[in-house]
């Protein structure tokens, strides 16, 4: 490298800056510097073009620093022709990957660049040839890291810019990420819609993963002889399929079908990517059929089917452009027609299915894998808790049930070897083996950890407000108590005069409820406040919970049938029914001729 001092009307900002193109930058706090002492720090520059010109690769704001200063002293008439001269460092000619790294290392120094930036740059660099591998150690950054910031260019430009204006957070674009095209567009139309619920962070990825609703247009069969049932909206503007499982058999078969001709096309291979995975096209590059390009199948969990052909790896892509062929496999005719391999695959699955029958345990890890990770025939959904008033969702939140059990599911999180930040155990795990692998895993494991799994999963998916709720608190015996006590969420909520009656009567007495019957809400909630608080001389009350939240609930008027206590009315049915079935057999056992001896 070269040092020289070059005149400041031959410097330009270099596009391999990572503040080219960009509005001039924030110079406010070098500037008194500037002003005072000149460019201290060398700059790094290109070599010069043509017009004897240098592209500044970093230091793009002592650059504009000293434009100002220069402006302002032609202005006073004071301009020194020395001070118009920058000391810079000359790089050597040819290499445009070098100038990215050199600017983006020290701009990242100055932890100011996002993630946005980072990858424009970071994109630029894979397509100069760098490997994520070197990326990685030239910035000593990890590798998911980089991958994570090159990830963004699977996002709509419309996206990116709501992200670097910092309108949605991280975990909605690293779920973003994950979504397909169209995906994407019906994200942003719920975000445009003011009256519309724009699903975010981890229930951003129930929205795209979890979903039983799959558009018809997504079929690569033909639906007029399909023998599924579809369902159209009330526009009847699309259809949907009414059996998922129906969905996927149709799907797959035609998935296979479509491998299958585009071997005999002659493609080197095609490659089925499965809901799990993802295909990442900045992984790749395009190449032709002639020249050992593939087909990758890109299969969403949403039914979705994205057709990618002519592809190899970028390593792969570097060896094509060495002219070094040798290792690249020919095209190959499969062992197995499409027909053979379902015939293969039907009879091992038949007999794996039946060998299952005697290993129960073995059946309990593999059905805790498939509702982590899920597969095109499981679709398991987390319950949200979604609600839209903020008050609701703190109390939510902060409550020792969801502390106990967030704490819980971090340790699972831990044990099954997934990072502890992810949001749940259950829906979208996906490793590289998808079902297997973590079955693999949960084989290792103790009965007492898969318990513990499953308990956290079983939480996870148990539906709030539904009869199961009511049933296994019942059988458990939840005192509400334990777990929860009353805030200012429950009190704004309440406004109901009569319920509110009767709360009082709970707390302070009948003779205070019919002594304050004419107040006002706001009165009475005081009180009831005051009661449970110990406050303004009332006597304290512990441990009170409404009725509906009890178990079993009960109502405080006639209009109460609904919600818990009409759970509470489904158990008790149900409670019912397996009695009366219970009791039947047994008495028809007692009716059975004991058997005559020998």
């Amino acid at each position: 490298m070269k040092l020289d001092h070059i005149p400041l009307d031959r410097l330009y900002v270099d596009k391999t800056n990572m503040r080219f193109g960009r509005k001039a930058p924030d110079v406010s706090d070098i500037l008194p510097t500037v002003r005072a002492r000149g460019v201290i720090q060398t700059l790094l520059v290109r070599p010069p073009d043509a017009e004897g010109r240098f592209g500044i690769v970093a230091g793009s704001r002592r650059f504009h620093a000293c434009r100002i200063v220069a402006d302002e002293r032609r202005e006073a008439g004071d301009i020194d022709p020395e001070a118009l001269l920058l000391p810079c460092g000359i790089m050597e000619e040819g290499d445009d990957a070098a100038a990215i790294e050199a600017s983006m290392i020290e701009n990242m120094a100055r932890l100011d660049a996002d993630e946005v930036r980072q990858w424009e740059s970071f994109t630029r660099l894979v397509r100069e040839g760098r490997g994520v591998e070197e990326i990685a150690m030239t910035f000593g950054l990890p590798e998911l890291s980089i991958r994570r910031v090159l990830a963004l260019g699977n996002l709509l430009p419309r996206i990116r810019d709501l992200y670097r204006a910092e309108r949605i957070d991280r975990a909605t674009v690293r779920h973003l990420t994950l979504a397909s095209k169209s995906q994407q567009k019906a994200w942003l139309a719920l975000f445009d819609d003011a009256d519309a619920y724009v699903p975010t962070g981890h229930q951003l990825k129930l929205w795209l993963f979890g979903g039983q609703s799959i558009p018809a247009r997504f079929a690569l069969f033909d639906i007029d002889g399909f023998g599924g049932a579809t369902v159209a909206d009330l526009f009847g503007e699309d259809r949907y399929f009414a059996d998922p499982d129906a969905f996927w058999t149709a799907q797959n078969a035609a998935i296979e079908t479509a491998r299958a001709a585009y071997l005999e096309q002659g493609w080197s291979d095609v490659v089925v990517v499965p809901p799990a995975e993802h295909f990442q096209s900045w992984e790749f590059e395009k190449a032709a059929k002639r020249k050992g390009g593939r087909v990758y199948i890109d299969v969403r969990g949403t039914g979705e089917v994205i057709f990618h052909e002519g592809y190899v790896t970028r390593a792969e892509a570097r060896r094509i452009e060495r002219g070094d062929t040798a290792s690249r496999p020919k095209a190959q005719r499969p062992e197995l027609t499409s027909t053979l391999q379902t015939y293969v695959d039907l009879h091992r699955h038949a007999a794996v299915r039946g060998a299952l029958i005697g290993q129960p345990a073995l059946a309990l890890r593999l059905m805790l894998a498939h509702a982590i990770v899920g597969s095109p025939l499981w679709t398991v959904l987390v319950e949200p808790h979604a609600t839209r008033n903020d008050d609701v969702r703190e109390s939510i939140e902060t409550c020792r049930g969801e502390a106990v059990f967030d704490a819980e599911r971090r340790t699972v999180l831990d044990t099954l070897g997934f990072a502890a930040e992810e949001p749940t155990v259950t829906g979208g795990h996906g490793d590289d083996h998808g079902v297997a692998g973590l079955f693999l895993r949960l084989v290792a494991l103790p009965d007492e950890a898969v318990m513990r799994a499953i308990a956290v999963v079983i939480g996870e998916t148990l539906a709030a407000g539904s009869a199961a709720v009511e049933a296994v608190g019942e059988e458990v015996g939840v005192a509400m108590a334990d777990w929860w006590q009353a805030d200012e969420a429950l009190f704004a909520l309440l406004r109901d005069r009569e319920v509110l009656g009767r709360m009082t009567a709970e707390v302070a007495g009948e003779t205070v409820a019919n002594a304050n019957a004419g107040e006002k809400t706001k009165t009475l909630k005081r009180i009831i406040a005051d009661h449970l608080g110990g406050a303004e001389g009332r006597d304290k009350v512990e441990r009170w919970v409404p009725r509906w939240m009890q178990f079993p609930p009960s109502a405080y008027t006639e209009r109460g049938g609904v919600g818990t206590v009409a759970a509470h009315a489904e158990v008790i049915a149900m409670r019912q029914t397996a009695s009366g079935k219970c009791n039947a057999e047994r008495e028809e056992e007692e009716r059975q001729p004991l058997p005559q001896a020998a």
